[in-house]
């Protein structure tokens, strides 16, 4: 009997070890979730030892329960950042020339999923629970922030501050080489980097405001004198052409054509319902006079008056 109340007893201890230790996994381990959009550091903890690395997982997804596992969830996608050099705080560029400019770099990135296990080890800095965008913020701060700054320093300063507005493309462009040049063996995977919103001190600004408000009227008085021109010459033309249909008519009106066109004429007078009455001059053959006379020889010439309808 004692043998089994032993055995019982022993049963019943080995029991409530399995049961604590099962308590005790289940509250110390963990079920470790990736939401979309980000991917997972997973690590394993120690009670006696260190921390292991056990892999990464693209979310969403979970690792399912692990002793004393941890995951540090990474956002993988585009994060903008505007680094501003303005007059305000100090931070504007002296051109070439040595006038104060102001503009903008705006750079697109994102943390390069494959890289996640390098970008985590090497490039970022967690304390505790820190947020995923907090994550790759400190870490953008801590590598690319003034590296991007520097470049876009060394651009705008190689340029007068009256090509800059024509060259902000190549200064974009040569920054954004430098960039990915930079970040090629890293896990930051940039997309773009936009050079813009150049602005200068007030008082160039509103002189260079003015200066292209004149320039403006200067092109328009430019159009008007050019319309002005145009509108004289078709005047011209209108003129030449009115002269050479005079002369082509002045030598199509013969005496015989009008000659012809005055029997034409009385005849269709004489057909006439009203009652009309027509002096002609005439000459020989009773052939109407259509050129000019002088006196003397309109004093012998014999006229005749036809009446159409008596």
């Amino acid at each position: 009997m004692q043998m089994v109340k032993l055995l019982s007893g022993l049963v019943l201890l080995v029991v409530g070890v399995l049961l604590l230790s099962f308590f005790g996994w289940f509250i110390e381990s963990n079920n470790c979730a990736t939401p979309g959009g980000y991917v997972g550091y997973v690590t394993q903890g120690a009670v006696l030892g260190r921390h292991q690395f056990l892999g990464t997982q693209v979310g969403p997804t979970s690792s399912g329960r692990i002793w004393l596992a941890e995951v540090t969830n990474v956002s993988v996608t585009p994060y903008t950042y505007d680094e501003l050099f303005t007059a305000a705080d100090g931070t504007s560029v002296l051109s070439k020339d040595g006038m104060q400019i102001s503009f903008g770099v705006h750079i697109t990135f994102r943390i390069n999923p494959d890289r996640v296990k390098d970008f985590v080890e090497h490039y970022s800095t967690m304390h505790g629970n820190d947020a995923p965008d907090k994550i790759v913020e400190v870490a953008y701060t801590n590598f690319l922030k003034e590296r991007v700054r520097t470049y876009a320093r060394d651009a705008v300063q190689k340029c007068a501050w009256q090509d800059l507005t024509s060259n902000i493309d190549t200064i974009g462009q040569e920054v954004s080489t430098r960039v990915a040049a930079l970040t090629s063996p890293t896990p930051f995977d940039v997309q773009s980097v936009v050079v813009g919103n150049i602005q200068f001190p007030p008082s160039v600004a509103l002189a260079v405001a003015e200066n292209q408000a004149q320039i403006q009227v200067t092109l328009r008085k430019q159009k008007e004198v050019e319309q002005a021109k145009l509108e004289a010459q078709k005047k011209v033309e209108e003129a030449k052409g009115i002269e050479e249909a005079n002369k082509l008519i002045a030598g199509s009106l013969t005496d015989r054509y009008l000659q012809y066109q005055a029997i034409v004429a009385q005849g269709q007078q004489i057909n006439s319902p009203n009652h009309t009455v027509i002096y002609i001059p005439v000459g020989p053959m009773g052939v109407p006079i259509v050129s000019t006379t002088n006196a003397a020889d309109a004093a012998t010439r014999p006229t005749s008056a036809t009446d159409v309808k008596p």
